[in-house]
């Protein structure tokens, strides 16, 4: 509840007589921006001018969080990948990640909706700098999906539209700024690290630690099993619930040597 002392963000009068390099701001205000939603899951969702300052040491100091966005692990993962390829302008990937996280129904034709993503991207990437927006992408993208059957989904909303307002931001400290070009090393840097050979590893290792806690219940998983094989009536019933069992105990003995190695490994 104290007083942040600096200067706002929205003067560039008083920003340049503080000797604020304000090329360097708007770059450091979408890639916090970015970096929070994606590394973080939480963001700022009211980041206009009114709400940030730059202290004297040029750290930028953001207030009033009375609205806050959030981004489940997931979520957060497939959107980095759709947002890289975007980046790299692989529409065919972007179109494939949709359907691989089950945004889109799968009765419908990938490569259909592949060629109705470059449709929305390659107009973007042909526009001068100053009129690149990931916000506006974003836009189109939900317009997009949402005629290929995708539902609404509202933590993603107010992630476009804060995204919009913070582009806005740094476009008033630099209108030449090139959206893509800033935003790149943000979105790599958690491509690398969340979905990268180390992290899944790391997610395998969280998945076989899950399994191998149900450890102790393996003796009678093994007994109820048998007790079903052996059993002559309702042979197609206890053949069916047999076999989800014995898949049970595969998975948690499987689970238990991946923990292991993994232990191993890290």
């Amino acid at each position: 509840m104290g007083w942040a002392d600096g200067v706002p963000l929205g003067d560039n009068a008083a920003l340049d007589a503080a000797g604020h390099d304000r090329v360097a701001l708007g770059e450091r205000v979408l890639q916090l921006f970015l970096s929070h939603a994606l590394r973080d899951g939480y963001f700022h969702a009211d980041m206009h001018q009114g709400n940030l300052k730059v202290a004297p040491s040029g750290e930028i100091i953001a207030y009033d969080f009375g609205i806050m966005g959030h981004i489940d692990e997931y979520t957060r993962k497939v959107y980095a990948e759709i947002l890289y390829g975007f980046i790299k302008r692989d529409y065919q990937r972007v179109a494939e990640v949709h359907f691989e996280a089950g945004y889109v129904p799968a009765d419908r034709d990938v490569d259909e909706f592949a060629r109705a993503l470059r449709a929305v991207g390659e107009p973007i990437f042909g526009m001068d700098a100053s009129h690149i927006s990931m916000g506006n992408l974003l836009s189109y993208l939900f317009e997009v999906t949402e005629r290929f059957g995708m539902e609404t989904r509202t933590e993603l909303i107010l992630l476009q539209r804060t995204m919009v307002v913070v582009e806005s931001v740094a476009r008033s400290l630099n209108p030449n700024m090139n959206i893509w070009q800033v935003a790149s090393p943000v979105v790599t840097d958690y491509i690398q690290k969340s979905i990268g050979p180390k992290a899944i590893v790391t997610d395998l290792y969280k998945t076989a630690r899950v399994l191998t806690r149900f450890g102790p219940r393996l003796p009678g998983l093994v007994e109820a099993a048998l007790i079903a094989q052996s059993n002559p009536q309702e042979p197609k019933r206890n053949g069916f619930w047999s076999w989800i069992i014995l898949a049970n105990i595969g998975g948690l003995v499987a689970g238990g040597a991946l923990t292991l190695l993994i232990e191993a490994v890290l």
